[in-house]
């Protein structure tokens, strides 16, 4: 039993509590968040139990009622829906139910078949009670509480004319509405932070801005020499492709001066050509450092104007946020204590054996932590003046913990709109801690979860964390290209987007997986070959160089995320039987608005498959024997379907995304 109140009453178990309270649970405006705890009493009087919250600005909500769930356990939940962003608190509350009590004990001994006589002191009980009541309700009520007291006292009446009123749907609710609470037991007052909406629900594009408009030498004896390095003025037209697909959000890998000593080559090579531009998280050199733009790419002005132009067209601009330092960064210089120096007097490089970064120095936060703490924060809070408010934190697990937690409260101290997304793949303990501490979201392991089986135990365990770890479900990225892609089969790349898309309420692809991009480095490496990390990879992206790719339907995708309610969730995820583990089902339902939809996808890029799949009826918002209709969003077919259904998923057409809907 997880925490249990010392009071009068049982009460343990609250949730969502992160990490015992030591860091505030995690919301957004609208999010209609589960709450549950453990309450229980001696003997067989009634307990009850409820959630009082108080909003950002002091004001206490009414209280919410909380019910039973499954019978004996003691399990009681109810749901909070905060309306505004900021830091909520809540506490629940179980107390003694007087009324409840009595209502079942004399329900009970008139269906036993006890009179008026036997029942004198439970009736006089009754009457004290509900003139108690009519002390609390509304005036508009008082009477008919007034009358159902007197009435309980007259012993002229018949026995069920004494109790008929008191025991009457009206009176019943008035004393749920406005109970005696007697005995009150309180458990401690725990935080909610509540985000805007964008931190829950979202479709990100990440993008190399040098690469747009960039031009290479097509000669055979300098490959891939530049003729041309692609800027943000360039990006800003490239926007308008980006918002035709229907993304929210536009991620750009940091955009800062490039070092030049130790810079790497294409595909990672040590031996870089004159003309290699180097990785972009290789940050720094004579020409500025993480509050600088690199010159090639453009000026402040060009960045507040790709900001602004992103706005216009409803999506928002996501940054990196790298904290390395390339050999030559002004840092390196003016403070080396920032650094670790090895015993032959030299900087070490990054390394995660047997890899190795020498183009990139790590930080050292425990030499002078005043000051290095103050350094990244003002340089974080600069571009966060300059309108960004998400920032793609690269590999958070590799710096410390207490840092993190400073900097982002630190900075949602005067903005607190700010999001972070957390790029640690690295062991569970340190990504659930980094989303406890005050994350936005997280990078997954979905990458590396291609069988239904463990996307099923995935999926759950990021349910079940729901109330601090928020996924976002990256298709690709620069630096993975999984072997379910690699060989380049068009369905793979639809049946990882539809899930992507649909399983998490955000999800990303980085630029070329709409084109089907698929080479691998070597085989069993996971990095791309001529990684854009390393060097220009300008695409074609006239209406020819898109013919075949993957952008209707991407379009498609995020039309239907934003049209369907359902799809903004993550809670609300129901699996379903399909009887070939190459197939898998699930829906999502809005408790709200009804919206609901189901997914059936081929797990099978190569195959087609064919399936029977059992549905989950009152997750679908229907009755086990009920009928529903289901619209194929993805191709508009219409189906009558029951409870057991036959499905054909071919490499053409592996997935259906359907709308449902009830026979009526």
């Amino acid at each position: 039993m997880v925490g249990l109140v010392a009071g009068r009453f049982g009460l343990s178990d609250v949730s969502p509590v992160v990490a015992g309270g030591l860091y505030p649970a995690r919301a957004v405006v609208g999010e209609a968040v589960p709450v549950a705890a453990t309450v229980f009493r001696e003997g067989h009087d009634a307990v009850a139990t409820n959630v009082t919250l108080t909003g950002p600005d002091g004001k206490v909500w009414p209280f919410i009622r909380m019910t039973p769930g499954a019978p004996g356990l003691d399990r009681w939940h109810a749901t909070m829906t905060p309306n505004d962003e900021g830091m909520w608190t809540f506490v629940v509350e179980a107390w003694s139910d007087p009324l409840h009590t009595w209502h079942h004990a004399v329900t009970v001994k008139i269906d036993a078949g006890q009179e008026a006589g036997e029942l004198s002191n439970d009736l006089l009980t009754g009457a004290e009670l509900f003139g108690r009541l009519a002390e609390q309700v509304p005036a508009a009520q008082r009477a008919a509480v007034q009358t159902a007291s007197a009435r309980l006292r007259d012993g002229s009446r018949p026995l069920s004319d004494r109790v008929a009123l008191a025991l009457s749907d009206e009176i019943q609710r008035l004393a749920r509405d406005y109970p005696l609470r007697e005995l009150i037991t309180t458990s401690p007052t725990y935080e909610l932070w509540v985000d805007r909406t964008r931190a829950l629900f979202g479709a990100w594009y990440e993008f190399f801005p040098r690469s747009v408009g960039a031009e290479l030498s097509d000669d055979p004896a300098t490959p891939a020499k530049p003729l041309r390095h692609g800027t943000l003025v360039d990006s800003i037209k490239h926007l308008d492709y980006v918002a035709d697909m229907g993304f929210d959000v536009v991620y750009l890998p940091p955009i800062h001066p490039i070092g030049y000593v130790n810079r790497k080559g294409a595909n990672n090579t040590l031996d870089p050509r004159p003309w290699d531009v180097g990785s972009p998280w290789a940050i720094g050199s004579a020409e500025g450092g993480h509050d600088a733009i690199h010159p090639q790419l453009g000026t402040e002005a060009d960045l507040a104007a790709f900001v602004a132009r992103t706005r216009e067209l409803g999506m928002e601009v996501a940054l990196d946020y790298a904290l390395q330092a390339a050999p030559d960064h002004p840092w390196v210089t003016s403070h080396p204590e920032w650094f670790t120096t090895k015993p032959d007097g030299s900087i070490a490089y990054a390394e995660n054996p047997p890899k190795k970064y020498q183009d990139i120095y790590p930080l050292n936060f425990d030499n002078d932590p005043d000051g290095l703490y103050r350094e990244c924060y003002r340089v974080l809070k600069k571009w966060v003046d300059m309108g960004i408010r998400i920032f793609r934190v690269d590999n958070p697990h590799t710096k410390p913990i207490n840092f993190w937690h400073w900097l982002i409260w630190k900075i949602k101290e005067t903005d607190p709109d700010v999001l972070f997304l957390a790029e640690a793949f690295t062991r569970p303990a340190m990504m659930h801690a980094l989303a406890q501490l005050g994350f936005t979201q997280s990078y997954t392991y979905f990458t590396w979860r291609n069988s239904k089986h463990e996307l099923t135990e995935y999926l759950r365990d990021l349910v079940a964390t729901a109330h601090y770890m928020r996924p976002n479900f990256f298709a690709n990225t620069p630096d993975i290209l999984h072997e379910y892609l690699q060989h380049g089969v068009p369905a793979a790349f639809t049946i990882r987007a539809v899930l992507a898309a649909t399983l998490s309420p955000t999800y990303g692809i980085y630029s070329g997986y709409e084109f089907f991009e698929h080479v691998p480095l070597r085989e069993g490496s996971e990095e791309y070959l001529n990684s854009e990390k390393y060097q220009l990879r300008p695409r074609d992206f006239s209406d020819e160089g898109l013919r075949g790719s993957l952008v209707p339907l991407l379009a498609r995708l995020n039309g239907i995320r934003h049209d369907h309610r359902a799809l903004h969730d993550l809670r609300n995820l129901t699996f379903h039987h399909a009887d070939d583990d190459s197939v898998i089902a699930y829906s999502k339902r809005d408790p709200l608005s009804g919206d609901t939809v189901l997914v059936i996808c081929s797990l099978d890029p190569h195959h087609t498959r064919e399936s029977f799949v059992r549905l989950d009826m009152p997750a679908l918002g229907v009755g086990w024997n009920d009928g529903i209709e289901v619209l194929d969003l993805l191709r508009g077919d219409l189906f009558s379907w029951a409870q057991h259904n036959f499905v054909r998923l071919t490499t053409l057409h592996p997935a259906h995304i359907f709308a449902v809907r009830p026979v009526t």
